[in-house]
């Protein structure tokens, strides 16, 4: 008799989706932190609890408005997904997830090309859907409208405030105050004597450079616990607050979208407070050192009128710091009237004071040409190897 020895079939495994969770809130505030704290246990216990979801994370930004793109967390995720290691996001609502409406379809059409599905949660809407964009399109226009809303209330109230005379100031972040029980502005006298040594030596003759490299050297730190800078011994020598006075709304925010933070040139209201707190220095010696300052400038050439002329002629004029100094980077044209010639950004200490002020960063307009430079940025030059690199970092990082 002849046997045959029949082998179970396998059933193929079942391919499970790679899962993850965007979160968000707008606020740092401890409440918000908490509220984002159980969005992350409520998403990592729904992904893990599912046996068709292979867990990837759970990817939530703090204290950032969805108007904006620039979120870390939900850029290390769309990263992710264009790397093909997610199949699907889900996420709370639209306007946790943008709350712009052009930002809301590229995503998802991105995305949706690259066979990710999103599932907002809330509205109970795929992007998978065949109808999804069109219901896409029109509640993610109002979250878009519901954010310009909120926008618009944020600035209404600061309006009010600034005519009612009161201060909206982070003394976390400025230098020689504090505020009491009251909201008032009242003097931190150690810090105060970092403020007053900054006037004294400004009006005895000392630059800004030499008082940021004296203060560096010393070790004392910024209000920040950052290094000191020739801008930052600038906005400190010329904020009139030092003098107990306050300008109020010296800038606005344009467009609720971008959140992008302009200087006020008369586009709105300012308000001016004189007598308004107490004084760290006197009248007298502020009004000094303003008009040293403007003296200080136009020696050196760097007049208003300059200054926008020079601005308006390229796109990198006042996007490049040196890492050593953090003076600006200056565009100079090397060996001008040979074949040899060429352009390149140059620290604005070093060619205004030489080599004794800074060691200077220089680098080829040809190299920054293949950068796309959007924001402020600090070139450092880097050596390995007996070669030069270059190291780009954020100026406000």
């Amino acid at each position: 008799m002849r046997v045959r020895i029949i082998e179970p079939i396998k059933s193929p495994e079942l391919k499970r989706k790679r899962v993850c969770a965007y979160a968000r809130v707008s606020t740092a505030s401890e409440a918000q932190g908490e509220s984002l704290e159980n969005q992350a246990t409520y998403y990592q216990s729904l992904i893990e609890s599912n046996p068709e979801y292979e867990y990837v994370g759970v990817f939530a930004d703090q204290g950032i408005t969805g108007t904006k793109d620039e979120r870390p967390a939900f850029q290390e995720m769309l990263d992710l997904a264009r790397e093909q290691k997610i199949d699907l996001i889900l996420t709370k609502s639209i306007s946790r997830f943008a709350r712009n409406t052009t930002i809301v379809l590229e995503l998802v059409r991105e995305l949706k090309n690259l066979d990710v599905e999103i599932v907002f949660e809330k509205e109970n809407i795929s992007s998978f859907d065949g109808d999804g964009e069109l219901m896409l399109t029109v509640l993610s226009s109002f979250a878009q409208e519901e954010s310009k809303s909120t926008s618009e209330n944020i600035k209404w109230r600061y309006r009010r405030k600034f005519e009612n005379g009161e201060l909206a100031i982070n003394t976390t972040r400025f230098l020689g105050y504090d505020k009491d029980e009251y909201g008032d502005l009242v003097i931190n006298q150690s810090q105060a004597e970092i403020v007053e040594r900054i006037f004294r030596d400004y009006i005895d003759g000392k630059g800004t450079f030499v008082i940021a490299k004296e203060l560096n050297d010393e070790g004392v730190l910024t209000v920040a616990s950052g290094r000191w800078h020739p801008s930052t011994v600038l906005n400190i020598l010329k904020n009139e607050k030092y003098k107990g006075a306050a300008k109020l709304q010296k800038t606005y925010i344009k467009d609720h979208l971008t959140k992008k933070k302009c200087i006020n040139h008369g586009e709105v209201d300012s308000y001016f407070i004189e007598d308004n707190h107490s004084p760290i220095v006197s009248k007298a010696i502020w009004e000094e050192t303003q008009k040293l300052v403007v003296l200080r400038a136009e020696a050196k050439g760097n007049t208003a009128k300059e200054k926008e002329k020079y601005q308006n002629r390229y796109p990198l004029t006042g996007m490049l710091f040196c890492s050593k100094c953090g003076a600006p980077l200056r565009r100079r044209v090397w060996n001008s009237k040979y074949a040899s010639k060429k352009i390149v950004w140059q620290c604005s200490t070093y060619i205004i004071e030489g080599k004794k002020s800074c060691p200077g960063t220089v680098i080829d307009d040809t190299a920054l040409s293949r950068l796309t430079i959007k924001q402020k940025t600090v070139v450092e030059e880097v050596f390995k190897n007996g070669q030069k690199y270059y190291r780009y970092t954020s100026k406000s990082q």
